[in-house]
């Protein structure tokens, strides 16, 4: 019963309550609406009020606007105005000058009719005067023509025979001149080269002299008595045969008394060939065993001698610094002999003229000694290696980090390339002037006597030439000619042509003269 009350009472307290959130609720909308309603009203006055001001700044600067347009469209009137006057002044002052520039060409044209009636009229005396030239030309021609029949009928020769006589006769006579002159002027720098050279080269030669060797492939080695041939020999050729093979060298043993002949293309073979057999005569005990002993000991002596050498060769020469093997490769020239001449003497004396030229000329002179040492040193080692001694030493030398001066002066001594330094130029001079001095060098018979066959076959050869001898050992070619078929300036260019020759075909020591003889006598040398 009382709890049916209490929810009685409970459902009208919240129905009163809603009633009243109703209520109030409406009530607040009421208000709200009528504060917007107000609202809207004074916004809507603003708005009014803020046209009306508009509208009046809108009126006061339209004014102003119209003011300034006025006074703007004023001065541009102003403006107008004045540009306007300022063209009319100019248009006036152009008028003026076309005017002015009208009169100016209509009296030009007065002058260019006057002108060119005066060109007529010189155009009518050219025409005359070009007919009379033309009849002038005609009979020049024909009086021309006349006079080359009348030459021709003279001289029995056609026009072009004659223009090709004359232009032999020109050309003879300019040969002639530019002879005269070449000759005066290699006369004039001869005289002073050679006076420059002459002091040059009789210094050097004055402070160099060497021994003169003679070249051989053959050594020769003196026996006590003839039994020791037999001895050499041994029981059935064992000692001789152990002896050749162990050296790679030939013994020969022929009638000849108290000697036994070493033959081997190697020089340093042949040199411990002939001591090793030296050792063995004079120690008696000769059988294979005791031949391979001995011949062990003097290789090893030998190397020594070869070391031994090519110190002493670089030290006399003052050349230093050289790579151990590449002094050992210089000693090995000690054996070796080029025409007779020993390689290490020629390259020791080769140093010597370098360094002496060098000297006096104010070049390199350690750079030219150094060059000049070892220009030949392929020639060690060319009975070992193919190609020839330039190209084996060039690659000694790099193979030994010489540099790249000293590998130039051993590539050109033989004139392989173009010269690139005055000390590779001094080293050829010096290698020719030690090999090509009187008694350094001696050739084979065969060689000297083909070698003067050639220099007179060459000779004979050329027109005109009666007769030729090869003189001084081949040094020397003198050519007689036909004094009615060669003239003096003929026999000149003949000399030149001939050396020229000469130098292209043969091979040879030194220098060769070549002398032409007419009336007069002509020399050239062929270096």
């Amino acid at each position: 019963m009382i709890s049916s009350t209490l929810f009685a009472s409970a459902t009208v307290s919240v129905i009163i309550g809603l009633g009243a959130l109703l209520v109030g609720g409406a009530a607040g909308a009421l208000v709200l609406k009528f504060i917007d309603k107000r609202n809207i009203e004074n916004n809507k006055k603003n708005a009014i009020k803020i046209i009306e001001d508009a509208y009046a700044e809108a009126k006061t600067t339209k004014k102003e606007a119209i003011l300034e347009a006025k006074e703007e469209a004023q001065k541009l009137k102003e403006n107008i105005e004045k540009e306007l006057e300022k063209r009319r002044n100019e248009v006036q002052k152009m008028e003026d000058r076309i005017s002015q520039r009208e009169d100016f060409i209509d009296k030009k044209e007065l002058n260019l009719d006057k002108k060119f009636e005066n060109l007529e009229e010189q155009k009518i005396k050219l025409e005359s005067l070009k007919e009379k030239l033309q009849k002038e030309i005609e009979e020049q021609a024909s009086i021309k023509q006349k006079i080359l029949t009348e030459l021709e009928n003279v001289s029995h020769m056609k026009k072009e025979e004659a223009k090709e006589l004359l232009i032999q006769e020109i050309t003879e006579d300019a040969r002639k001149d530019a002879y005269k002159l070449v000759r005066e002027i290699e006369d004039k720098a001869n005289d002073e080269a050679d006076k420059k050279a002459q002091s040059i080269v009789a210094m050097a030669i004055q402070r160099c002299a060497t021994d003169v060797t003679s070249e051989s492939t053959v050594s020769v080695v003196s026996i006590p008595n003839e039994e020791m041939k037999g001895r050499i020999i041994g029981r059935e050729g064992r000692n001789i045969r152990a002896f050749e093979n162990s050296m790679g060298v030939d013994l020969i043993i022929d009638d000849t008394p108290e000697a036994i002949t070493v033959s081997c293309f190697d020089p340093i073979r042949r040199e411990i060939a002939r001591l090793s057999l030296e050792k063995l005569i004079l120690d008696g005990r000769i059988h294979p065993s005791r031949i391979e002993e001995i011949i062990s000991k003097v290789k090893k002596d030998v190397e020594q001698t070869i070391k031994q050498a090519g110190e002493n060769a670089s030290e006399e020469a003052g050349v230093f610094g050289l790579h151990p093997e590449l002094v050992k490769i210089l000693g090995r020239l000690k054996y070796r002999t080029s025409y007779g001449q020993n390689c290490l003497k020629h390259s020791l004396e080769t140093s010597y003229l370098a360094g002496l030229l060098a000297s006096e000329l104010g070049a390199n002179v350690k750079l030219a000694k150094r060059g000049g040492l070892l220009h030949d040193i392929g020639k060690a080692l060319d009975h070992e290696i193919e190609g020839t001694h330039v190209s084996i030493g060039m690659d000694l030398a790099k193979k030994y980090k010489e540099s790249a001066e000293i590998i130039h002066c051993i590539e050109a001594h033989h004139f392989g390339v173009e010269f690139n330094s005055i000390e590779a130029i001094l080293v050829q001079v010096a290698d020719a002037i030690s090999s090509a001095r009187p008694g350094a060098r001696r050739e084979s018979l065969e060689n000297y006597v083909k070698r003067l066959e050639d220099l007179e076959r060459i000779s004979n050869t050329f027109k005109g030439v009666e007769k030729s001898f090869a003189l001084q050992a081949g040094r020397e070619i003198r050519i007689l000619v036909k004094p009615n078929e060669i003239s003096d300036e003929d026999a000149a260019f003949m000399a030149k042509d001939i050396a020229n020759k000469i130098e292209t075909e043969l091979e040879y020591p030194g220098q060769i003269k070549v002398n032409v003889i007419r009336e007069s006598r002509f020399v050239e040398t062929a270096k």
